[in-house]
């Protein structure tokens, strides 16, 4: 499930984790290693889930 809407949002699966945390109002604390998964966890704030996602990935829990 996770892979198929992040795949229709065209973001990484973290991204869509993140976004969906925003969405309900955590804000996650991110640990990096590398540049490049800063950038990825930095583009989940531009990953909208609308309600129709967010409720079939809440159903896929």
């Amino acid at each position: 499930m996770l892979g198929e809407v992040a795949g229709e949002l065209g973001a990484t699966p973290n991204q869509v984790v993140l976004a969906r945390l925003m969405a309900g109002g955590i804000v996650p604390v991110v640990g990096v290693s590398t540049l490049e998964r800063l950038e990825e966890a930095i583009g989940a704030t531009e990953v909208t889930l609308d309600d129709e996602l967010r409720a079939r990935m809440d159903a896929a829990c």
